[in-house]
């Protein structure tokens, strides 16, 4: 029979907001982890590039809390099914790196992940179209 995960712990309250007692709002620079395979797709499609350069180029859009062991999971896992295909190159000035570049059937996984993620826009700007923060406390 296969292991179930533990729920993490709750969170304890903070104690200055009014959050039910167990649930914190997601840290500054959160992004669920599925966000992740059309932002390295997004990537890869603007110009071929090794690990390094797709984790700099996913940090300077936001996503601060990238581990480079997931990143380089995500990259092996999108080429074993076809997405990227990458190619070892002479670094500039050390070892061979290997080099990602998106695959016709990456372009239209991403194309996908546009018309889904457009959607999703949609519906956060009718959320805050109609949703009003309350008033700060005195």
């Amino acid at each position: 029979m296969p292991r179930r995960r533990r729920s993490p712990p709750p969170t304890p309250p903070s104690g200055d907001d009014d959050s039910p007692p167990g649930l914190a709002a997601p840290p500054i620079g959160w992004s669920p982890r599925d966000v992740l395979v059309p932002y390295v797709l997004l990537a890869v499609s603007l110009q071929r590039g090794h690990g390094y350069w797709i984790e700099e180029y996913l940090r300077g859009l936001g996503l601060l809390g990238l581990e480079m062991s997931t990143l380089y999971r995500t990259l092996r896992q999108l080429e074993k099914d076809g997405l990227l295909q990458s190619s070892w190159e002479p670094g500039p000035s050390g070892p061979a790196r290997r080099v990602y570049g998106l695959t016709a059937a990456g372009q239209l996984w991403l194309d996908g992940w546009a018309r889904a993620l457009d959607g999703y826009r949609g519906l956060l700007d009718r959320f805050f179209g109609l949703y009003t923060p309350p008033a700060p406390r005195p």
